[in-house]
């Protein structure tokens, strides 16, 4: 019997039941959910290469792309399930079989206090101008991030919020805001062509699904230059990488031009990533977030070493601060509260010797 699409709507609703992030599909094996950052495997049989080619056509829904599954290698995509979540997902091959991720996005935006984000997040949403980053690896929960801060900017702002995503993954109703919602593939032909046509379309906020090349680099310093508030994501550690992979996408003889307009438009970088619980009960994100000051800025422009600015976030933490952290010092704050235990600690911090002298010393 082939496989049905409530075939694979049953098999979601039990990631969904069981509180996992991913699903991961692959030829001759066992479908396995991705629970608090561990595989498990669903007890069930294992989905033969007809199984998988069923679910494939299934998920890619587009007759041209069903018609040429067999020439297919890769492709990323996204549907809804009614009532459920958000599916996006990532076809491709390995070792002549097929595999399929499928990434599940809650159906109801998140809210920045129900993430348990620090409320400086809240205050980088309402800035009226400027370049505002959030970066990590894949699947340290940069795009639930950027759509609590639109969430935010939804409840409170009248204004028109255009997004280019690649697909689009959270639906956010119209509230406060007007969001016009743009997938790449679908909508759009691409990220250039939908970001120069954006400036057309009086928007006030632009979400860039990601910044993945110098062109659009250009077109986001544009839109911060011009009065717009732009957001996106980088596939960077943290601040100091960022700025680094930033200017190291130009040639030698633009890196001093992209300096300057980084350190005029640059709002924030918020980087994270996802660390255990000390209770099993899931994950909690750690953040080094950048606010862009004086002091940044010149680090930016190249008259101080780039390295000088995990020292003045660390100056902008506590009380009268900006609201900077370092991810050593959020790390901290989460051991002290007992969120994470001293191994989950010890792995995430930048200096081991220094987190040790720093609990010896307390």
């Amino acid at each position: 019997m082939s496989f049905t699409k409530q075939n694979l709507v049953s098999l979601i609703k039990v990631a969904v039941e069981h509180g996992a992030s991913d699903v991961h599909i692959r030829t001759d094996e066992k479908p396995c959910l991705r629970i608090r950052g561990e595989l498990v495997p669903i007890q069930t049989k294992e989905f033969s290469s007809e199984d998988v080619k069923e679910i494939a056509k299934i998920v890619l829904q587009k007759k041209d792309l069903i018609e040429k599954i067999s020439r297919l290698k890769e492709y990323d995509g996204g549907f809804a399930i009614q009532g459920l979540c958000r599916i996006r997902y990532n076809f491709f091959r390995y070792d002549r079989k097929i595999g399929i991720i499928m990434r599940i996005v809650n159906a109801t935006v998140p809210s920045l206090k129900s993430l348990g984000l620090p409320s400086v997040l809240a205050k980088i949403s309402d800035e009226r101008r400027g370049l505002i980053l959030v970066t990590g690896p894949t699947g340290s929960g940069k795009s639930t991030t950027l759509a609590a801060m639109i969430d935010h900017i939804n409840d409170t702002r009248s204004c028109h919020v255009i997004t280019v995503e690649d697909p689009v993954e959270y639906l956010h109703p119209q509230k406060k805001a007007r969001i016009s919602q743009r997938e790449v593939g679908k909508d759009t032909a691409d990220f250039n062509i939908a970001l120069r046509g954006a400036l057309r379309q009086d928007p006030d906020v632009i979400l860039i699904g990601e910044m993945r090349d110098p062109e659009t680099i250009q077109i986001a310093l544009k839109a911060a230059e011009t009065g717009h508030t732009v957001f996106s994501t980088v596939h960077t550690t943290n601040a100091l990488a960022t700025m680094g992979r930033i200017i190291s996408m130009f040639p030698p003889e633009e890196q001093k031009d992209v300096r300057k307009r980084l350190s005029v438009n640059l709002h924030a970088i918020v980087s994270q990533r996802m660390l255990k619980r000390s209770d099993g009960k899931g994950v909690v994100i750690a953040q080094e977030i950048m606010v862009t000051t004086p002091g940044v800025r010149e680090c930016i422009e190249g008259d101080e070493p780039l390295e000088r600015i995990v020292d003045i976030i660390e100056e902008g933490n506590g009380p009268g601060g900006n609201g900077s952290q370092s991810f050593d010092q959020h790390i901290m704050s989460l051991f002290e509260n007992r969120v994470i235990d001293k191994a989950t600690a010890l792995s995430a911090v930048s200096s081991q010797s220094d987190f040790i002298q720093k609990l010896n010393f307390d």
